[in-house]
């Protein structure tokens, strides 16, 4: 299969064009920024937006020889997407080798979130890594944006005016219809639908936006369900990511995810991101509330 797209370039350049525009912070003091948020369908503010934009402001108070290796996030109450999203700095610790910083993201005086990252000069060590398991190249997978973009379906429409990235799921998608294997394993090839300006800081944030909408996928594909499931409620609740190379979040990205675990209304995602050369450059894991009517 070539790689082929239904949309025009403009259709496909807008979605990523209004990311930029969303992942551009005012800086209003020298550790306080303001931000404004992406349409969503359920009136909340997008998790992997608010999560970027507080890795981006942390970055603005850090040097910029020093790159986020990791990042730890607590969500703790939902976003108004008509309200502008104050991001406050606190300078942690500068060290020798490492910048400390924690971000409380903040609407009508609470916080929504607040996140700890952590940047270290490059510096030289043991160089080390899990090998990319076989996969078939994103060329040959069908692209959501294409798939859903098809259907007349209002929602459909929605997350593809907005898809800032071009998603493909190597086992097939569960966007219309649940994994009836009940594995949680789980493939997708990931790339920016356009092309990313700036150093690493941003092509990191930018692949923390991306990957909160799909950490929770291998949970609700062990439990063959699927995102239209009727009564579905999701809910991220924390978040952790490192990076250990650099990425570039223009080219194509292999996630490779599971789910360890699953209980008490709560589902564990984990994920692996490999470049396409087979470089292993970030690990994931993310913990998000599931609640379904019909599953105790």
């Amino acid at each position: 299969m070539t790689e082929t797209s239904s949309q025009t370039p403009t259709e496909a350049a807008e979605p990523f064009r209004n990311l930029q525009a969303v992942l551009e912070l005012d800086r209003t003091g020298d550790d306080t920024f303001v931000g404004s948020s992406l349409p969503q369908l359920n009136g909340r503010v997008y998790g992997g937006q608010v999560l970027a934009q507080s890795l981006l402001a942390a970055g603005a108070t850090t040097p910029e020889d020093r790159p986020p290796h990791s990042l730890h996030g607590y969500f703790l109450r939902p976003g108004a997407l008509d309200e502008p999203i104050t991001f406050d700095v606190e300078r942690m610790r500068d060290g020798r080798s490492f910048s400390v910083r924690q971000v409380h993201a903040v609407q009508n005086g609470k916080p929504i979130l607040t996140m700890t990252a952590s940047f270290q000069e490059v510096q030289p060590g043991i160089d080390e890594a899990q090998t990319m398991p076989d996969a078939p190249s994103p060329e040959s997978v069908e692209s959501a944006v294409d798939k859903l973009g098809s259907l007349d379906h209002p929602v459909a429409k929605f997350w593809t005016s907005q898809a800032a990235f071009d998603i493909r799921h190597v086992n097939g998608s569960l966007y219309l219809s649940p994994d009836r294997e009940g594995d949680d394993r789980q493939m997708v090839w990931l790339r920016a639908r356009g092309p990313v300006a700036g150093g690493q800081l941003m092509h990191r944030a930018m692949t923390v936006y991306a990957c909160d909408q799909l950490m929770l996928e291998p949970v609700l594909r062990r439990a063959n369900l699927g995102w239209a499931t009727r009564g579905l409620s999701i809910a991220s609740l924390d978040h952790a990511m490192w990076w250990h190379r650099d990425v570039q979040a223009d080219e194509w990205l292999l996630y490779v995810q599971s789910s360890p675990s699953a209980s008490g209304g709560r589902g564990l995602g984990a994920a692996r991101i490999f470049a396409q050369d087979g470089t292993l450059v970030a690990s994931i894991a993310q913990e998000g509330m599931i609640r379904v009517p019909d599953v105790s």
